[in-house]
């Protein structure tokens, strides 16, 4: 078999490419919608990546194995013909089976079936436990007081009203102008630079914002590089503040700017001292808001230690990060209700701009369970 991947503007061109150079009898194996090209990450053009195969031994039984896409394929690709119903039938056969797992396994479940695969789907994302026996707890119990019988469907659907509930009284505001200096703070490796970059990107592009840059990590000459050359690329200014009153000259010299981004030191957070330090720099003003930065790649009990010792700062809101390096997301919630905090953003790659959502809570319920019927 010859496979091969074509790069086009649109599905339309990406057929005709394939046509020609594989014959009729191709077929697509998979396709997604990509960014290519750019300068440095940025201004990237959308692009449709296609996989496409010929078996130059038509005859003889194959047997593929299906890549799983991240993105919904586009309907009229005449590969993906009835795979609605087909996604339907192997939901309905993943659902059987794992009903079956649940009464011939454990004998000390603590839950009926459908309840308890919901259970331990939740557990698998990394949802806090407590968090999970509140929320099948709660449809357990509509679901008795109501009468419903509780199919895999319907124990699912509550459960996503169970998450809706405990969301509706977060903020997702992100960064609103109301300061003029934000601060980025957070552990090591999380991925505050680029995030600040995002932002930046955001602020100009979209809100027609005046940016500065002030970094307050000197302890690594990369990351201090790294975000001269975002200013760069993005022709904002940038200052480097040595000591507190370095950074205090530097807000004086961004005075005229519309929003000043603060790239803080990434040291080690169990540092109860590098808190202390990052407490009195975040105070230095008044017309100041910070944001704890996280990686979703991290360990539940080292995001947990994270957040306890940065409840120190006047964190606004959380940050979440390489949403694209991890299929769990269960954090999100966890992390949220131990900080009674909002999520301003999250990330889900290094390209600037774009890589940079804007969550709602429709969208962290998605990220937790919407992806259940293809596990």
């Amino acid at each position: 078999m010859k496979v091969k991947k074509y790069i086009a503007g649109t599905m339309p061109e990406a057929m005709n490419l394939i046509r020609k150079d594989l014959g009729p009898d191709a077929v697509i194996l998979n396709s997604k919608e990509i960014k290519h090209g750019g300068f440095f990450g940025l201004f990237k053009k959308q692009k449709i990546e296609v996989f496409a195969a010929l078996d130059e031994e038509p005859f003889q039984s194959k047997k593929y194995k299906t890549i799983k896409n991240e993105e919904k394929q586009p309907s009229h690709i005449e590969s993906n013909k009835g795979s609605n119903s087909n996604n339907k039938v192997l939901s309905e056969l993943n659902y059987l089976k794992k009903l079956i797992e649940q009464q011939v396994g454990d004998k000390d479940k603590n839950y009926p079936p459908s309840y308890q695969i919901i259970h331990d789907y939740l557990l698998e994302q990394e949802v806090e436990e407590s968090l999970v026996e509140e929320i099948i707890g709660n449809t357990m119990t509509f679901h008795n007081e109501n009468n419903i019988t509780p199919s895999i469907e319907k124990v699912l659907e509550h459960a996503k009203n169970e998450l809706r509930m405990k969301l509706r009284d977060f903020s997702f505001e992100g960064i609103t102008y109301d300061k003029k200096i934000v601060h980025f703070v957070g552990p090591t490796g999380v991925g505050k630079t680029t995030t600040l970059a995002k932002v930046a990107a955001k602020s100009m592009l979209e809100d027609k914002k005046h940016v500065a840059f002030i970094t307050t990590d000197t302890y690594r000459i990369a990351a201090i590089e790294q975000l001269k050359t975002y200013a760069k690329i993005l022709d904002i200014p940038v200052e480097i503040a040595y000591s507190n009153e370095d950074y205090k000259q530097a807000i004086d010299k961004f005075s005229g700017y519309d929003l000043i981004l603060v790239d803080t030191a990434g040291r080690n957070f169990r540092e109860d001292k590098y808190i202390k330090e990052m407490k009195e720099t975040v105070q230095l003003e008044e017309n100041t808001e910070t944001y704890l930065v996280l990686s979703l790649t991290a360990k539940p009990k080292d995001l947990f230690d994270i957040q306890q010792q940065f409840k120190q700062l006047p964190i606004k809101e959380i940050v979440f990060t390489k949403l694209d390096e991890t299929t769990q997301f269960g954090s999100v919630l966890s992390i949220m209700k131990a900080m009674n905090k909002g999520v301003a953003y999250i990330t889900n790659g290094q390209d600037v701009p774009d890589d940079l959502m804007e969550p709602t809570p429709e969208r962290i319920i998605d990220l937790i369970i919407g992806d259940f019927h293809n596990e």
